[in-house]
């Protein structure tokens, strides 16, 4: 398992991206980013799975948000398999997922 060096508050560039995205969930394995989407007044979010050095968005048909710390921090329960009511775990969408390549971090 891969040693997870990011924390909850960290600033990330992805290389594809123009903004940063803040670290709102951070396990072993998995993180959960987000930036804002003013726009819409919303977030646009993507997880990142440091095991398999992708990220995208999570593989639920009609997800549940990623708008608050409590819906991030539920969508790792469901990633690391602890979502009791679920049943199951998801993962890292096949179909959008891109290569975990960082331009920059900034701690917290």
């Amino acid at each position: 398992m891969t040693q997870n060096q990011y924390k909850v508050g960290d600033k990330i560039k992805f290389a594809e991206e123009k903004q940063r995205y803040t670290v709102r969930a951070a396990g072993p394995r998995y993180l959960v980013c987000t930036k804002p989407m003013n726009v819409h007044r919303t977030v646009l979010y993507t997880v990142v799975d440091l095991e398999e050095n992708v990220r995208g968005t999570e593989n639920l048909i009609f997800g549940h948000g990623a708008e608050t710390d409590e819906q991030c921090a539920e969508m790792l329960a469901r990633l690391e398999g602890r979502d009791v009511e679920l049943g199951w775990t998801t993962e890292v969408s096949r179909r959008n997922r891109v290569p975990f390549r960082i331009d920059s971090v900034a701690s917290a």
